[in-house]
């Protein structure tokens, strides 16, 4: 079943052509507290079209982006040239804890006001004029 999912879905992990294309393209960087395994060029090399070495992950579970940790996120994109395992990282006091998106779920963020809410709506404060079209 496995394999039916790597070769019709892309959302649950891997495809086919990105398994292949890791295996002949890419190196093994490191790994994060998750099991996503982060990936890059093989030596380092340069994407000559880009003119910078191509980084990607391939998550362990859902293809869900908001399972990158801030220092892998970092190193994905750039903003640094050295990964989390060649250096001892440690999260800025701003970085919070990997949360993951709950949209669509019970545990969605739901705000005051929101229809979805569990809580009373406020009432309405009356600065508010309905359109007449007579008028």
């Amino acid at each position: 079943m496995a394999w039916l999912a790597q070769i019709f879905t892309w959302w649950n992990g891997q495809t086919l052509n990105t398994r292949f294309h890791t295996w002949r393209n890419g190196e093994v960087v490191g790994q994060d507290e998750f099991g996503n395994t982060y990936y890059r060029t093989k030596g380092g090399r340069l994407d000559p079209a880009l003119g910078f070495e191509r980084r990607w992950v391939i998550y362990a579970g859902p293809s869900e982006g908001s399972m990158t940790p801030p220092g892998w996120y970092g190193w994905l994109h750039h903003t640094t040239d050295t990964p989390p395992t060649a250096e001892t990282y440690t999260p800025r006091d701003w970085q919070l804890p990997h949360k993951p998106n709950m949209t669509g779920t019970p545990d969605a963020y739901r705000p005051s006001g929101s229809t979805l809410s569990a809580a009373a709506r406020p009432p309405a404060t009356g600065d508010y004029q309905a359109w007449n079209p007579g008028a």
